[in-house]
Parts: structure tokens; sequence; C-alpha cells
């Protein structure tokens, strides 16, 4: 048996990158997958096809993750739907990177809103819904810097901050109604974004990884898997870093 079969998972931010990876994961393992973005294009409707094609049921949903109407209208949906929700990944997320002191209101303000307040709408959401089926897990995708901070990043690293306290604080609240909440938190990943830099910088962000090479998405979908599934179903309020050893 698969290690997700017949579970609903919802992946916000999830048409391409990190996200999509976790969802391509998830679907091989059973699930069936709703994924949110804030348009459905044709990155999005050539994931929905990619997951139907691995034989599970699945649907992008155009939605504001930073919007409270919008998210909790999203989550009546999926959940009409598709009749429940087992697992919650909190994956949306945009950089305006800039030094403190040069940062805009504009700049602070956006991070937060699609990186930390998307996660509180789509838990408020969600909760009430895994809490009637007394089971469920969330998980926030954080960064090694909102563990560590980084220079030029104070607005995403206050945001990723943010994720891991409020994993924490879910998993305090909810876990007696069978819901855990989790973390991850991923270092130097190989991903679009990080393919644009130039060779001399990603060997010298190797250079500072016990493992000497970055991550892949896969290495994220992999521990994300974990946490939906019934194998981490003692573990609950943790940080997960998969960073190779970066921040030890």
């Amino acid at each position: 048996m698969k290690l997700l079969e017949g579970k609903v998972a919802i992946i916000t931010g999830a048409a391409r990158g990190i996200g999509k990876a976790i969802a391509l994961k998830f679907a091989a393992e059973g699930a069936n997958i709703a994924f949110t973005d804030l348009t459905i294009d044709e990155n999005g409707l050539a994931t929905q096809a990619e997951l139907e094609a691995l034989g599970v049921k699945a649907k992008g949903y155009a939605s504001n993750a930073a919007n409270f109407e919008d998210t909790h209208n999203v989550v009546a949906e999926i959940a009409k739907d598709f009749g429940r929700i087992d697992i919650l990944v909190n994956n949306a997320g945009i950089t305006k990177d800039g030094l403190m002191m040069r940062m805009s209101e504009g700049q602070w303000d956006a991070v937060l809103n699609v990186n930390l307040k998307s996660a509180f709408n789509f838990i408020h959401a969600c909760t009430p819904v895994m809490m009637k089926q007394r089971a469920g897990s969330i998980i926030n995708m954080s960064s090694v810097v909102g563990v560590h901070g980084n220079a030029g990043q104070a607005n995403y690293s206050a945001s990723k901050a943010g994720m891991i306290g409020l994993a924490k604080s879910v998993a305090q609240e909810l876990g007696s109604r069978g819901i855990r909440a989790n973390a991850i938190a991923p270092g130097f990943i190989i991903t679009d974004m990080t393919a644009q830099l130039s060779e001399e910088v990603r060997a010298e962000w190797c250079k500072k990884i016990p493992l000497r090479r970055g991550g892949t998405v896969e290495d994220v979908a992999n521990i994300a898997t974990f946490l939906a599934s019934d194998m981490s179903s003692y573990v609950s309020g943790q940080v997960i870093q998969v960073d190779g050893g970066m921040n030890m």
C-alpha cells in the first residue's frame, strides 16, 4: 500500500518548483491533490495533467493565499470537491530582498502577507475540517534563513521564522484533536531561481555544505512525504532542516 493512499492534500503555490515536486511525490504515493496558485495558467494546467497521469484526482484552484476571505472560499470548495482534507502544505512564498535600511514598507508587507499570513489563512480554514476528522498533518515550508537569519532578507527571514513559530503553536493547540504540525527548513536547493546564479556563486555555497552539493526539490519532497504520512504519527512541533548539514 502506498504511503498516502486515499488521503487528500492541499498544497499552496504548487504549480512549479518545490511545491510541484511535493505534489508529484504525494500523488505518486496515492494522495489526491488540490493545489492553489494566484492564477492557474499553462504551468498550473500542465501540473494538473501530470498529477492526473499518476492515477489520482487533482485540481488546481486560482486563489490569493494572502486574502482571508479568498482562502476560506477555496478551502470550502476543495472540501466539497474532495470530501475531506488530510494534509495541508503551506508552500506559497515570494522574495523581495533588500537591506533593512533600504527596505520599503511595501516590500515588507508583501512578503509577510504571502509567506506568513497565507499560512495562517489556510490553517484557519482547514482546521474545522481536520478537527471533525480528528486527524490531519500541517506542514509549513520555512527556510534555514528562518532559523539563522540572512543579511538582505529581513522580511523573508522574519516570515520564515514566523512559519516555525506558527507550526509549533498549532501543534500545541491541536495535538489533542489528532492534528500534527511541523516545519521544513530547506537550505540551498537547486531550483529555476538558484540555477540562474553563476557557477562561482553556486560553488561558494557548496563549500559551506558538508555534503558538498545543493539539494534537489525531491530531497524536500521526500521529507514532506514523511511528515504527511503515518510514518511520522508521533512527530509534531518539529523543524527539519534539509540543508546537507550546512547549519548544524
